[in-house]
């Protein structure tokens, strides 16, 4: 490996310890003119090059705006940048046939074709509560590759040794601390219910759930639209939480509730995606086995 590629994958490296969607953006082949080889590699994010070379201010505009695209859907691409004037019928076997045509954008001609390969950081589970249910989704997550950050006023670290963050602070300052899109858990069973239904929404997550009944999840629903949050953000809510298991313990329902989130992870399209159902059907009010104290689900 040459001194550039280990500068450039030490850069990637930081990227992704910062949490930075990043596209790897390589050149596949060129026609000349061009200021750029095939194998010439570029870290490119969302707000452009970030470290490498994959072409002058020509190519760059055609660059960026895939990447753009790339890192919302996560898909790779091929794109061709060629003059609108350039015979590509020369050479047929020397262009890619399925790559997306972008016209070269100044004067200085050749043809350049680059594979865009995008690096999505890992989807990251928020947990707010400090329940049992929470400990054991704490515990349970990390295993099938997902980071666990908790979000609990005065939560004990030592309660959550596989999270890899535990947020200690008031609900109105969480969004600042936890990056937009994350799939979020709520947890409180009955300690601090609408403040941490807050604390979710300020978060833009991708998707929420909530552990808690058919009725109590009615009743936080219509407070939180009383008090003039989105109501189709809030009937989006996800509760009762989990896959039907027949779960009582906490442990079974933290195993239920990541049977579902795995299910949006991997873009399943279930019956339990389409129309959620409770972990439990344990009566009328109840939607898991009681919490140590007693406290109210």
């Amino acid at each position: 490996m040459t001194d550039a590629n280990i500068s450039l994958f030490a850069a990637a490296q930081r990227l992704q310890q910062q949490g930075e969607p990043y596209a790897l953006v390589s050149v596949v082949r060129t026609q000349a003119p061009a200021s750029v080889r095939a194998g010439d590699k570029a870290i490119v994010t969302s707000q452009g090059i970030f470290y490498g070379w994959i072409g002058g201010g020509c190519a760059q505009p055609a660059v960026l705006r895939t990447v753009r695209q790339a890192l919302q859907d996560g898909r790779a691409r091929l794109i061709r940048i060629a003059p609108a004037e350039a015979d590509t019928a020369r050479d047929p076997e020397s262009l890619i046939s399925d790559a997306i045509e972008f016209g070269m954008s100044c004067h200085s001609g050749g043809t350049i074709e680059l594979f865009i390969d995008p690096i999505l950081p890992p989807t990251r589970l928020v947990i707010i509560g400090d329940s049992p249910v929470a400990v054991a989704l704490a515990g349970l997550a990390p295993r099938v590759g997902l980071p666990v950050t908790v979000i609990a006023r005065g939560a004990d670290v030592q309660r959550f040794p596989d999270a890899s963050q535990v947020i200690d602070t008031d609900e109105a300052t969480v969004a600042a601390q936890v990056a937009a899109g994350s799939l979020v858990v709520v947890a409180t069973q009955g300690r601090r219910d609408l403040p941490g239904l807050r604390a979710a929404l300020a978060l833009k997550a991708r998707r929420i759930w909530m552990v808690a009944s058919t009725r109590k999840a009615q009743v936080l629903r219509e407070s939180l639209i009383a008090a003039q949050y989105d109501p189709q953000v809030v009937n989006a809510i996800i509760a009762p939480a989990g896959q039907p298991i027949g779960a009582r313990t906490p442990e079974e329902i933290a195993l239920s509730v990541l049977a579902s989130i795995v299910a949006v992870r991997r873009a399943a399209r279930g019956a339990a995606d389409a129309q959620p159902t409770a972990a439990v059907a344990a009566g009328e009010d109840s939607c898991c086995a009681p919490a140590p104290g007693g406290a109210e689900h």
